[in-house]
């Protein structure tokens, strides 16, 4: 049997302790999946850098369970694009959670595009997803995909109004960020819903139609 990092402990009683303030519901082997893959990212973060340093009690809330805020705007058997998905948020815990999900990560860095793979292959999720070692500018976007997911891309203000424009039509866009998204969504004329995040001052969770 694997040895099992200290944190894991910390880590699920966390996310049982606070799911339902994140309206998430997850059985015990999702919970299990969970700690496999945060365990995997603890191992590999030191080398490259996927996430800010942090316990394991914010890992579960600050990444996990917010990344699960996306879950109530993804209808069932949706197709996901997660542009910039770097160490797999917000995409993978989607994942374990929603085995309907289809999701294309895109990510340019090719080392975290090896992490990226085998986190599916540890949470079972190789058949819903894959991988694509490129800047989103450099592919065409999925036609079959209706929803769009940004949580941590390098240059994220720089480069929203070419995201918008590359995302498909119809599409609704799930975007993580705090005031200054805010400022650039409106400024663009963008019509958006703005959900604060739990737990969290300043962060939202961002909904935009694109027509």
């Amino acid at each position: 049997m694997a040895e099992r990092s200290p944190n894991r402990e910390k880590f699920c009683a966390t996310i049982q302790q606070r799911a339902a303030r994140y309206h998430v519901s997850l059985n015990e082997p999702q919970l299990h999946q969970l700690a496999a893959y945060y365990e995997l990212l603890e191992r590999w973060n030191p080398r490259l850098h996927l996430v800010a340093p942090c316990s394991a009690r914010e890992f579960a809330t600050r990444h996990v369970l917010e990344s699960l805020l996306l879950l109530p705007h993804l209808p069932p058997d949706a197709q996901l694009i997660d542009i910039g998905s770097g160490g797999g948020l917000p995409a993978i815990p989607c994942l374990i959670a929603r085995p309907d999900l289809r999701v294309m990560m895109v990510e340019s860095s090719a080392r975290k595009c090896v992490f990226l793979r085998e986190a599916l292959r540890a949470t079972g999720g190789t058949d819903q997803a894959q991988v694509q070692a490129t800047r989103f500018e450099e592919i065409a976007p999925p036609p079959a995909s209706r929803y769009l997911s940004c949580r941590a891309l390098d240059r994220f203000r720089e480069l929203l109004p070419r995201l918008i424009i590359w995302a498909p039509r119809p599409c609704t866009l799930l975007l993580f960020g705090g005031p200054d998204l805010q400022s650039d969504l409106a400024a663009a004329g963008r019509k958006f819903t703005p959900i604060p995040i739990p737990d969290s001052e300043r962060r939202l969770l961002f909904v935009v139609e694109r027509d």
